[in-house]
């Protein structure tokens, strides 16, 4: 197992390439270059980009499983990768379509990338992918007042106050020194004891999963939720 794991989870078309494409090529001038894996659904040319910066890389598509569930059943498999590769740093980035996932484990260091022009309400519609993170970056500041990335943050602090919290630019890079500075100096965490979950992953054998396509309660059977209409949603805590 690699000493060092970064994860970096977070809705789509939120910038976490586009964090990566800055950051990589500082933690490789750390002198310990990393290596890639890209988690993503049908497709994904994101290879391309970490090729392109003389680092390994490989693409784990998850077809119709959730890509968080695929991630973590294939961890073993990319920790033997990894050192094969004689990467002491292992760097994911996972689709995360589902905000209700949570692919971190206690051996990694576990960020969660939040776009800030999704809504100033954007943090409280994520669970643990938040909640559990060690640290979150704030993409596409550029595009909001100072009063929304503030109210932003705090929303952060008050659902993780433990939370390293980055502002970025990813295209333009501004920020990007702080984040690979911080990641730099997390100590191994990899090398002692089983690794586990951080929190348990959303149920998800029912019906449909396994390709049933008629609508109705005759029809749906293994693990099935219904609303309550008597009660209100329920509000994840770290």
């Amino acid at each position: 197992m690699p000493n060092h794991i970064f994860l970096f989870s977070g809705a789509s078309a939120v910038g976490k390439t586009s964090v990566l494409r800055s950051l990589l090529p500082l933690l490789k001038q750390s002198g310990a270059p990393p290596c890639v894996c890209k988690i993503d659904c049908l497709q994904s040319g994101d290879a391309a980009v970490f090729e392109e910066l003389g680092l390994p890389c490989v693409t784990g598509l998850s077809g119709d499983i959730c890509p968080d569930h695929f991630l973590v059943s294939n961890l073993p498999e990319l920790w033997d990768w990894a050192d094969g590769q004689r990467c002491d740093t292992l760097v994911i980035e996972t689709a995360g379509l589902c905000h209700r996932c949570s692919p971190a484990t206690i051996h990694m260091v576990a960020g969660c990338v939040l776009d800030c022009t999704a809504s100033c309400k954007a943090p409280g519609q994520l669970g643990p992918m938040l909640t559990q993170a060690d640290f979150v970056v704030l993409t596409k500041t550029d595009m909001v007042s100072q009063a929304e990335l503030e109210i932003i943050s705090w929303q952060i602090g008050e659902l993780n106050p433990k939370a390293a919290l980055f502002p970025v630019d990813g295209l333009a890079g501004y920020g990007i020194d702080r984040l690979a500075q911080w990641l730099l100096e997390q100590p191994a965490n990899c090398s002692s004891g089983e690794d586990v979950l951080r929190h348990t992953m959303p149920s998800g054998v029912c019906s449909y999963c396994v390709g049933e396509r008629r609508v109705g309660g005759a029809f749906q059977q293994g693990v099935v939720g219904k609303i309550d209409f008597g009660k209100e949603a329920p509000v994840w805590s770290a």
